[in-house]
């Protein structure tokens, strides 16, 4: 099949695509009927309160998606993948976005229009059943992740972050070290946290020896002991 560019190959191809089992005539429905954005580190997909365009699949780079809390400050709600889906909670509905996502590196996105997609799970109950486990993953995990950012402390909140930042992105090439980039600020946000808070909580974590911290870079020392924190809340 010919792609009209290596994005939507990857989003209808690529390794985990709930995609690679359909058909030719569906895969050709949804090339000519997706939008391919290219963002640049910093900029928004979208922002809350605006229109919904489509089921977006994150083709390359990490993205962050958030609301706005008391005060303006950013609660971030979940880190996006690559291949990973943003939008799916609008797909069914005429509402608007109720969060925001903003591009943590240069990324390119895949819209599907609303429409063709909806058509599609229509009459293939295997797609259906495999968008079904995507967002009943979501659901659970968002489930959790509201039960340990309200019961944990602060330590065990960071220590969780951590986690979520490997198990999402994994490791650079040492086996240690977390492969994204994050400011203090958005650690915070993930955690639940101020920013002051979390500068100590990395700084106490590296003086102990469970991490080490090289800019906005953190690498993992002591991954057991790291969950050990993270479970004892």
């Amino acid at each position: 099949m010919q792609y009209l560019n290596p994005y939507i190959e990857l989003c209808l191809e690529g390794s985990t695509s709930i995609f690679k089992g359909l058909n030719q005539k569906d895969k050709e429905a949804l090339i000519h009927q997706h939008t391919l954005v290219i963002i640049k580190k910093g900029q928004f997909l979208f922002k809350e309160g605006e229109k919904s365009r489509g089921l977006i699949c994150l083709a390359s780079g990490k993205v962050k998606v958030f609301k706005d809390g008391v005060g303006g400050r950013g609660q971030i709600l979940r880190m996006v993948r690559q291949l990973g889906f943003i939008g799916y909670k609008t797909l069914f509905s005429d509402n608007p976005w109720p969060v925001s996502a903003i591009a943590i590196e240069d990324s390119a996105i895949c819209i599907f229009e609303k429409n063709s997609f909806v058509r599609i799970l229509k009459k293939n109950s295997d797609l259906t059943m495999k968008f079904i486990k995507v967002i009943a993953d979501e659901l659970v995990s968002s489930n959790n992740r509201t039960v340990s950012l309200t019961q944990k402390h602060i330590r065990g909140r960071l220590a969780e972050s951590l986690l979520i930042l490997r198990d999402t992105y994994g490791y650079d090439a040492d086996g240690k070290t977390i492969l994204i980039s994050m400011s203090r600020e958005d650690i915070a946000n993930l955690s639940n946290m101020t920013t002051s808070n979390a500068i100590r909580t990395l700084s106490n974590l590296a003086t102990e020896g469970i991490i080490e911290l090289t800019g906005r870079r953190i690498r993992i020392l002591d991954s057991n002991y790291l969950e050990h924190i993270s479970e004892l809340g």
